[in-house]
């Protein structure tokens, strides 16, 4: 008992576990509103935003039933975590000494249990592209030209995904590609190209990719892709097809004052999180390059400007919150594989108040999607 207490890592992994599937048992049992309607919306009426999906879906059935949201969403949910869990082993390798780290961040609640609370959304497809590139080979502009296609899919998704994800897999494609092998006239033009095709996309989904019909039309379709069609409930977020960037930060801010009361929760759940940070940050200091330090810095900072100007256009606020974190887990990857001047001293396994972090958020099971928990 007293060597437990003293290095509990295992025994948190196995709680954290326990969680994940109490997680899923919460989940099923709730309506999947905004999950469904992106499995029925394709490219029926031409090109429109957050529609590959269910476009993809249209290939395989005519009728959607709900329990495919949970179906698919958890076929990704394992495929996310079985990727990841290969990534840690491949960047650090599991052993008693590796332990806290994957405790802190695979049993984070801003990670693999927080994607389980959001079965069936979107963001988890960015990171699992994100972890498919930071486990291929970089040598070559097949790497970046991967980035690239990684980079339409999750546009198309979602056009968010533009500032949730793409500047996390420009900052992977930069440390493993391009500072990694050099720059050269071609393959600077190739990521140039790359950039503004994708920023292109981008404009298209949020400006151009507004439904055609009127929604009572749009709404009628949506109903002979249904199995139930009865389940009119399930429809009630078809207006987000029709609704403009203008609409969207206006009820953000109409909201700021509200779901501004959790930004102190956010503040202590990254604070939980201090020895995972002290260890990035003598990961980052430990680089051989002066120049590499330099970058990641930036490229942190500018992960981190993206989810705000997230938080100033839609109010999914402990989603974003929960995806910044997961970029950092992302990036600290990224780092790991840089040149080093030194090893750098793992996450102590018998640190007391280590330990009691670790607890804490093994036992948070989410951080939510709007507010937290």
């Amino acid at each position: 008992m007293k060597h437990i207490l003293q290095n509990p890592w295992r025994l948190l992994l196995a709680i954290n576990a326990a969680v994940v599937a109490g997680v899923f048992a919460h989940k099923i049992q709730l309506p999947p509103y905004v999950p469904y309607i992106h499995l029925i919306v394709d490219y029926h009426f031409g090109f429109i935003k957050r529609a590959l999906i269910g476009a993809i879906v249209a290939l395989f059935t005519d009728k959607v039933p709900v329990w495919l949201v949970f179906a698919l969403g958890g076929v990704t949910w394992l495929v996310t975590s079985g990727l990841y869990a290969r990534l840690f082993q491949k960047t650090f390798g599991f052993s008693a000494r590796t332990l806290p780290l994957f405790v802190f961040i695979a049993g984070s609640p801003f990670f693999l249990k927080n994607f389980m609370h959001t079965l069936g959304h979107f963001d988890i497809y960015g990171c699992a592209l994100a972890i498919i590139l930071l486990l291929m080979p970089a040598g070559s502009l097949l790497f970046v030209a991967t980035a690239a296609l990684f980079s339409i899919i999750l546009v198309l998704i979602h056009h968010i995904h533009l500032l949730m994800y793409v500047p996390t897999i420009i900052t992977i494609v930069v440390t493993r590609h391009y500072l990694a092998y050099g720059l050269n006239r071609g393959n600077v033009a190739f990521g140039i190209i790359a950039f503004v095709l994708v920023s292109a996309l981008f404009f298209a989904a949020q400006f151009l990719g507004t439904m055609p019909i009127p929604e009572a039309d749009f709404v009628a379709y949506l109903k002979t892709r249904m199995v139930d069609p009865s389940r009119t409930d399930l429809l009630q977020f078809a207006y987000i097809w029709y609704q403009p960037l203008a609409k969207e930060i206006s009820d953000t801010w109409g909201r700021l004052p509200h779901n501004s009361l959790g930004i102190p929760v956010f503040a202590l759940l990254i604070w939980l999180h201090t020895p995972l940070w002290r260890y990035f940050a003598s990961l980052i200091g430990a680089l051989a390059n002066e120049m590499h330090r330099r970058l990641v810095i930036a490229a942190l900072i500018g992960i981190s400007l993206a989810y705000l100007v997230m938080f100033a256009m839609v109010f999914d606020y402990s989603r974003w919150i929960s995806n910044w974190a997961v970029c950092m887990f992302l990036i600290l990857h990224a780092v790991k594989m840089l040149p080093a001047k030194q090893d750098t001293a793992p996450i102590p396994a018998e640190d007391q108040k280590t330990n009691i972090f670790g607890l804490i958020i093994t036992l948070i099971p989410r951080v939510g999607i709007v507010r937290p928990f």
